[in-house]
Parts: C-alpha cells; structure tokens; sequence
C-alpha cells in the first residue's frame, strides 16, 4: 500500500486526517466526526466500510457520494499498480479514496480503518495527526490474535510519531495497551466519558453517547486547527447525523421492524442493553438472525435471547453461516428457542403468517444481511 501510494504521488498527503480504529462503533464516530466538519461548513472526505447497498456509499466529500462512473474509472486505471502491488479490493478503494478526495479539495479527511490498525491500508496515509478509538473488543481473532491484548495491540498500531489519540472507556487490557503505544509515540492521550442528556444525536442507542464523546473531543482537538469548527457546529451536526443500519427502525411490507449491525458479543451486550430499554421484562422478542461462520455466534445469543425470546437463523447472503444446528449443538439450553428459515425474507413470511408480533422484530448479526434487503427492495428506511 504504501510503495503504491508513492506511485501515486501520494494523493491527499497535504489533507490531515483524523483516523477511527477499534471493534464496535467506528463508523458511527467517523459519522458523526464528519457532520460535525460540515456543520462547520468545512468540506470533509469520509471512508468507512462496509456498505450496505452501493459500492459508492465507501467514499464521499459531504454529502456527495463518489459516482459510480468515477468509481469505476478511477479503480481501471489502478488496475496496473493493483496486479504489481496486489492490492486487495480494500486498499484499491482507499487509493481510489485519496485520489478523489484530492480532486474534491477536501480540508480534513475522516478514514474508518477496515479491521485492523497496523497493517490497514488508511495507516498508510502519510498525515493522521489524530487518532480516534472506538471500543476494542473480542472481534476478527483469526486475524488479529486470540485475545483482547493482541487485538488491541493490532489496532493501536495505527498510532504514529507525536499523534493524539481520544479513547472512551476500555477494559483495563485495551487501556494498557493504548497507555504503552502512545508512550512509545511520544503522542498524547484523551481519555472522554459519555456524553450528557444535553447532547441530541442524530443516531439511535444510548451507547452512541460514548461514541460522541469521541468524536465531539476530536472535534475540538480540530477547532484548534480551524476556526470554523465551533460547540455550535458540533452539536448542529451530531442532531442531523445519520448511519443507516445502526439501530434503525425500517418497514417491510408497511409493517415496522428494528435492524443493526450488532456482528459480535460486545455489539450484542449493548443491543440487549438497548432492548431492555424498548421492551419490558417478560415482553417476547422475536430475532431474525445472520452471523457469519467466523463469528462468536454462540456468546451472541447467550447476550441477545432472554427466556422467552425467539430466534430465526438464517444465512448471511454470500458468505458461510452459523447454521441452526451448529447452533442448536452450541446451545443446548436454548436449542428450543432456535429456527430456521431459507431467507430472512422467509422468515418474515412465516412471522406474518402466525401473527405480526407485539414487540417489532429485530434482524441483526450482520450489515451485509441488511445491505442485501435494502438493495433487494424487501426493507424501506422510515
């Protein structure tokens, strides 16, 4: 990545760039970091990944997305540089990324790195003055290591020479972690906590109240840099954020349901947190379920599914599954609590036949499930 961004002159390297590393909720603080920048009236270039129904959807100046014809053109005349550095499709689209965000003049970059940290290919953007941590947790251990202090020392990696990095509350391993690398930086370190009832989010779920405590401190952190960026601007933007997929209230055929991207335990632990908030003790919850096979699915449930509760598992469209067996195995104690259905669309079908439920479903465990209904036409956003 890095010898061919030297090819390409390195696009975007006079830009500075605020980075969001972590497990659970950095593309709802590059988001929100990002309306902040446009409320300032400043023009801000977002990456973040995945997307849910356009490739598109991975790169835009404001409230631009990049055209699909750019996005094309630009990825064919990577194709040379891609097969002599073998660029994933991942580093492709950060190329692509930086190239546009040069051309559109932005003034500040928001990059949501992919899984990892060291060897992310937004790590390769030579000028990340600030770092940006969201809660790191027990996620892709296939890549980053088996457990929380070598998935944060992947992660924390991404902090370079003299860098602040802002961080809300980790467990005590991850906070090490971070203590150590900034040390070893010579950078500095923000710790935030949640933010007050003061604050309107655009975004749903009490947890967002930590993400924008990171995201508004860097905000600050960048209004010493620019003027435009006021509290003001700040708030303005945080209430009109907007991240499709996060706890997000949608309709399939007129009747109304929830969806998010919860895809691992600590995701889950807040989304039933958050359930507890929306539904009463003892109310039946029905989940529609897809977890790749990666995943810790078993942890999942055993954070998501009350007594009472109900799960339809059903495949994430692409990619290898839990399976209701697997799972039944897993879980022998809520074995009894577990079906299957072909497709979510399946599933819904057969919900609808035995009765639309009191509490609105919940489909959940994977953005990709979401993306595949969203772009089918099956889930409309409200």
């Amino acid at each position: 990545m890095t010898i061919a961004l030297e090819q390409l002159h390195q696009p975007a390297q006079s830009i500075p760039a605020v980075q969001v590393v972590g497990t659970n909720g950095k593309g709802s603080i590059a988001c929100l970091i990002h309306h902040g920048l446009m409320a300032a009236g400043l023009r801000s270039g977002l990456t973040t990944s995945p997307h849910l129904a356009s490739w598109c959807e991975r790169i835009r100046i404001n409230d631009q997305l990049i055209s699909i014809r750019a996005l094309r053109h630009t990825l064919q005349q990577l194709q040379p540089l891609t097969e002599q550095c073998r660029l994933t499709p991942f580093e492709q689209l950060i190329c692509t990324a930086l190239i546009h965000f040069e051309a559109q003049k932005a003034d500040w970059l928001v990059l949501e790195a992919g899984l990892g940290g060291r060897l992310d290919a937004t790590t390769a953007h030579s000028w990340r003055p600030l770092i940006a941590v969201a809660s790191i947790g027990m996620d892709h251990r296939e890549h980053l290591g088996p457990n929380l202090e070598a998935i944060a020392a992947e992660k924390a990696a991404a902090i370079g020479e003299g860098a602040h990095v802002i961080s809300a509350t980790q467990e005590p391993e991850v906070s090490a972690v971070l203590e150590q690398r900034v040390g070893e930086m010579k950078g500095s370190l923000q710790w935030v906590d949640a933010l007050d009832e003061s604050w309107s989010l655009g975004l749903s779920g009490a947890w967002q109240k930590r993400n924008g405590a990171v995201a508004a401190a860097a905000l600050q952190w960048m209004s010493t840099r620019s003027e435009a960026i006021s509290n003001q601007a700040i708030r303005a933007g945080f209430a009109t954020a907007r991240w499709p997929g996060r706890l997000q209230w949608m309709r399939w055929r007129g009747l109304r349901l929830r969806v998010d991207g919860a895809h691992n335990p600590p995701a889950a632990i807040e989304l039933a947190r958050e359930r507890c908030i929306w539904s009463s003790h003892g109310t039946r919850q029905v989940w529609i379920l897809a977890i790749q096979a990666q995943k810790q699915a078993p942890e999942m449930l055993q954070q998501l599914l009350s007594s009472q509760d109900e799960a339809w598992i059903v495949p994430v469209p692409g990619h290898r599954s839990w399976s209701l067996e697997q799972l039944q195995q897993a879980l022998p104690l809520q074995a009894h609590q577990l079906t299957s259905a072909q497709t979510a669309s399946h599933a819904l079908d057969q919900l609808l036949e035995q009765g639309w439920p009191e509490s609105a479903p919940v489909i959940a465990g994977s953005l990709y499930l979401i993306g595949h209904l969203m772009e089918n036409g099956s889930l409309e956003a409200e």
